[in-house]
């Protein structure tokens, strides 16, 4: 199932509520994944993540003021 984010960014977010972003999937093993980013590389077990998020879009910003 992650092998659909191979070599794409994603967001991964822990069980203890922190995440790296900004990094891409290297390479999915069955009890670890290899995430990279411009500084380090990670071994990330995969039971401490509780999910996965790819950006697919940037969000647009809301726009401030008034319409009459």
């Amino acid at each position: 199932m992650l092998n659909h984010l191979l070599n794409k960014e994603v967001t991964i977010h822990f069980l203890d509520g922190s995440c790296v972003r900004g990094g891409i999937l290297e390479a999915i093993e069955e009890n670890f994944i290899n995430y990279a980013d411009e500084y380090q590389s990670l071994y990330i077990p995969v039971t401490s993540i509780r999910s996965i998020s790819i950006d697919t879009k940037e969000r647009q910003r809301p726009r401030v003021g008034f319409a009459q």
